[in-house]
């Protein structure tokens, strides 16, 4: 099925040339740098562009695919990457502004006050439409104290969206008398996880309570929470039973909300392969007001235009109302990003 109904595709990723050519500098992942390096419509936007001419009605809020600045190098030099990455994208957005109408901003998160400071001049000074970070800092948990001011920053100053990206690399493995993780588990299975994890961390740590303005999309609808959503609240209505100690008992008491309540107030993306029933998953659980579109492109099988054309399809065959179908392929995301 095709439709020209505007669609604002909320979530793909680019690699501007310059910052391709620091990523070949600085990675330790040979694994990455082949995926990146392989990929042309990552990086060659005009032949980007070419293929986007195909959906007029689409168009693309631009992010960085990984990795991230911090993925990169140390904190003394992440935040000059960080700036590479945003001013190329940038360009993009400056040169081909019908296809490109903005961009999401990176930060250097192993430097949480450069991470500030970048996120300040991308929206004050580039025009950035909010920032992206990963669902964790080079292992370390987003719910460190290290990184609060980062999110409360955006929340109460800026206001604008967080973009979550999920992370999980081949070396980290599946099980623990081996070296790596096989089949790719790492990426397929482990990135949802990760985001799960992240947003559990979040829930539980009582960022919501702290800053009920945070608005933070999910990539891939959620992760496994939708799916998992009955377990997810029946089983942590009972947390700390299964603890020694039962002190974990003590954190429902902590919250304002009940667990599964927080996790509703994230906002999910389409990203699913072009899977409608999945995605009527989603939908079931954050509701039409909180997910929208987004292809991944081009990490898909056909290197761009498929995750575009099935994430479209979903959305017309899961039984939404003209006005659902609106909101999640443009309204929802106008709405965040302060656009028309």
């Amino acid at each position: 099925m095709t439709t020209q109904q505007p669609c604002i595709d909320i979530y793909n990723h680019v690699m501007p040339l310059t910052y391709l050519e620091e990523m070949k500098k600085y990675s330790t992942d040979p694994g990455m740098v082949k995926r990146m390096t392989s990929l042309q419509l990552l990086w060659d936007i005009p032949a980007r562009v070419e293929m986007l001419k195909k959906f007029p009605h689409v168009k693309q809020i631009l992010s960085l695919a990984v990795p991230s600045p911090e993925m990169l190098a140390g904190p003394d030099l992440s935040p000059k990457l960080a700036r590479i990455a945003n001013e190329g994208m940038q360009a993009m957005c400056q040169k081909w502004p019908d296809f490109f109408p903005n961009f999401v901003a990176s930060l250097p998160m192993n430097n949480p006050q450069a991470a500030i400071q970048e996120m300040d001049h991308a929206i004050n000074n580039m025009g950035a439409a909010g920032v992206q970070i990963l669902t964790s800092v080079n292992g370390r948990a987003l719910d460190n104290p290290d990184y609060f001011a980062v999110f409360e920053r955006m929340a109460n100053h800026h206001k604008m969206p967080i973009w979550m990206h999920p992370i999980r690399l081949a070396k980290k493995p599946d099980y623990a008398e081996e070296e790596k993780s096989k089949f790719e588990v790492w990426q397929v299975l482990g990135w949802p996880f990760e985001t799960s994890v992240a947003m559990s961390r979040m829930v539980f740590s009582g960022f919501f309570d702290r800053l009920p303005e945070l608005k933070l999309i999910t990539h891939h609808c959620g992760g496994m929470l939708p799916y998992f959503g009955g377990r997810a609240e029946t089983l942590w209505a009972q947390m700390g039973s299964r603890s020694a100690d039962g002190n974990e008992a003590n954190v429902l008491k902590s919250l304002q909300k009940a667990p599964i309540d927080y996790f509703k107030m994230f906002y999910g993306d389409t990203v699913l392969g072009g899977s409608a029933s999945a995605l009527r998953c989603g939908l079931d659980f954050f509701g039409p007001d909180h997910v929208l579109f987004a292809s991944d492109c081009p990490f898909d099988p056909e290197g761009g235009e498929m995750y575009i054309r099935e994430g479209i399809n979903s959305i017309f065959n899961v039984g939404l109302t003209p006005q659902d179908i609106h909101k999640v392929c443009c309204g929802n995301a106008q709405k965040l990003m302060h656009s028309k």
